[in-house]
C-alpha cells in the first residue's frame, strides 16, 4: 500500500492511495483535520480497536474512509458522497483494499515522514494553514514499532 500526500492551493491537499490492484486520488481541505484524523485512526487500528473512520473534507463533496480491523488484517474502504453528512448508503466505494495492520501503519508514516521532508514543517503550515501533525505522527510511529514484533508485515 502507498499513500502520497501532496499539498496543493492555500488549505487543499491530494491524496493518492495505491496497492498493486488500483489507484485512487481523493482531496481534502483544511475545515476539517484530515492529516490528524488519518493518523490517529490508522494508531487507533494499530492499538487494537476494530473499526475507525475518517473523512476529507472536499466542499462540498466528501472523501469517507471507513476502517475494519479483524486479527492483523485491515479492510479499507473509501467512499466518495456529494454530502458528507449523508449514510454510508449514499456514497460510491471508490477504493478498497486488504492490507496488514503493519502494510497499512508504513504506508501512513512513510506518507507523513515524506511530506514533512518536502515540504519542512514551517512550509507545510504555510500551504495547510495548519501546524504539520507532529504529535499525531509521532504517536503511530510509537504504536505501530511496539505491535511491529509481533505481527507479520
Amino acid at each position: 500500500m502507498q499513500l502520497v500526500w501532496t499539498l496543493g492551493g492555500p488549505g487543499w491537499a491530494d491524496c493518492a492511495i495505491a496497492d498493486h490492484q488500483a489507484e485512487v486520488e481523493v482531496t481534502a481541505s483544511d475545515i476539517s483535520a484530515a492529516p490528524e484524523d488519518l493518523l490517529t485512526a490508522v494508531a487507533r487500528l494499530v492499538t487494537r480497536e476494530l473499526e475507525t473512520r475518517v473523512q476529507f473534507e472536499a466542499e462540498p463533496t466528501a472523501f469517507r474512509w471507513i476502517l475494519y480491523r479483524e486479527g492483523t488484517d485491515v479492510w479499507i474502504r473509501v467512499l466518495k458522497l456529494a454530502d458528507g453528512s449523508k449514510h454510508d448508503n449514499a456514497g460510491t466505494e471508490i477504493w478498497s483494499s486488504q492490507q496488514s495492520i503493519g502494510a497499512v501503519a508504513r504506508a501512513v508514516v512513510r506518507c507523513f515522514d515524506e511530506v514533512a521532508r518536502k515540504y519542512g514543517e514551517s512550509g507545510y503550515r504555510g500551504k495547510w494553514g495548519e501546524h504539520f501533525p507532529r504529535f499525531e505522527l509521532e504517536a503511530l510511529r510509537d504504536a505501530w514499532h511496539k505491535i511491529r514484533p509481533l505481527e507479520n508485515t
